[in-house]
């Protein structure tokens, strides 16, 4: 979220202004979700079938716990 605001507020640069503007608000509006989603997967052991070697789909979804901030950053 940090970075999000810092780029929307930095004044070097309109474009990506505007465009991190609304990534910004929308990860400030749904902050206590994401943290909710984060938090909840904390301490849990979770099987990817392999040190090394993973399964693809398997290390994807345990890197990315949250589905608020994954529609958020798959929006950008």
């Amino acid at each position: 979220m940090y970075w999000a605001q810092a780029l929307a507020a930095q004044t070097k640069d309109a474009d990506m202004a505007a465009e991190f503007k609304s990534i910004a608000e929308a990860l400030n509006d749904h902050e206590s979700t994401i943290n909710e989603e984060l938090i909840s997967v904390q301490g849990q052991s979770v099987d990817i079938e392999g040190y090394y070697s993973t399964d693809t789909d398997k290390t994807y979804a345990a890197m990315r716990p949250s589905a608020t901030l994954n529609g958020i950053i798959d929006g950008m």
